[in-house]
């Protein structure tokens, strides 16, 4: 629904002398031509499940191909790459002949998913002591201290030390053993983000909700692998806790949306206008969260 030369001249000395001309090479010197296809080799593209391949203005493009229940060619490019469905009466040729007549498209598509992995990989968190990520747009490091083993209540201890020296990264010290797994270590750094994402997004929303005249009733944790957050009618509001890795400018965007849903469920301009009663700015953040990449194992 909510969708949320330098050019320096020495004046003092002139220009420098031009060097000798080369001396060609002899006939039986002179090194093999070479064809251009082996000196700039074309972009490949391979889906994991193609069974179908094409090439498109000099890319080869092996892609997944189904038959479906349908009137269309559909197109589709997603982390995989290219996935196309027809119906079972389409002959292939015809297949092919849309591909040639969109290749422009899918060839930008299958630029722009692979520049996407590449971010959610740089975005990658390895999981063990030292670790670094951002929360809230700060610099965190992972620190194992097993003396910190347990809280008073039983459940593994993590402690958040804010950094007192600017420009140095706060610490989460995480009660664990230093051989802790990859897996614990994980599940345990979540726990602790979880928590501080509730409590952000807590205080975000009783700060904007009075802003915009509306009252919400809950607050839900998502996981969703695609959205950042929902609204539903009796004011529940689900936002994404991998939200608390982007900037606060990334979190109260989201909040502003989701609680301006509670006014008009729907894209309208009024829900719009909404949105900028309090959030001037919100299609240059809108933007820059299109962008922004969250680790993919988290």
């Amino acid at each position: 629904m909510q969708r949320f030369l330098q050019l320096a001249l020495d004046f003092l000395g002139g220009p420098d002398p031009l060097p000798p001309p080369a001396r060609p090479l002899p006939a039986a010197d002179a090194p093999p031509a070479v064809p251009m296809d082996e000196v700039f080799q074309p972009a490949t593209w391979h889906h994991p499940r193609a069974n179908r391949q094409i090439r498109l203005r000099q890319c080869q493009v092996a892609y997944e191909f189904k038959r479906a229940k349908r009137r269309t060619i559909g197109l589709s490019v997603g982390p995989d790459g290219l996935t196309v469905s027809a119906p079972r009466w389409t002959p292939v040729a015809e297949v092919e002949a849309l591909l040639h007549d969109r290749a422009g498209w899918v060839l930008e598509k299958l630029q722009a998913a692979r520049e996407r992995r590449s971010t959610l990989d740089q975005a990658r968190i390895g999981w063990a002591d030292g670790a670094g990520f951002e929360v809230l747009g700060q610099p965190v490091r992972l620190l194992l201290d097993p003396t910190h083993a347990y809280g008073s209540r039983g459940s593994r201890h993590a402690q958040f030390e804010p950094s007192a020296v600017p420009g140095e990264p706060a610490v989460l010290r995480l009660g664990l053993p230093h051989q802790a797994t990859e897996a614990q270590i994980r599940d345990a750094a979540q726990a602790w983000l979880m928590r501080r994402a509730e409590a952000v997004f807590t205080e975000r929303l009783q700060h904007f909700a009075p802003q915009l005249g509306v009252q919400w009733s809950r607050l839900r944790l998502s996981s969703a692998g695609t959205r950042w957050g929902s609204a539903t009618a009796d004011g529940t509001i689900r936002l994404n806790w991998r939200l608390i890795f982007l900037s606060m400018e990334m979190v109260d965007y989201v909040v502003v949306h989701e609680l301006s849903h509670l006014r008009h469920m729907d894209h309208s301009p009024r829900f719009w206008d909404v949105v900028a009663s309090v959030m001037p700015d919100h299609r240059e953040r809108r933007q820059a969260l299109r962008q922004v990449a969250v680790p993919p194992d988290a």
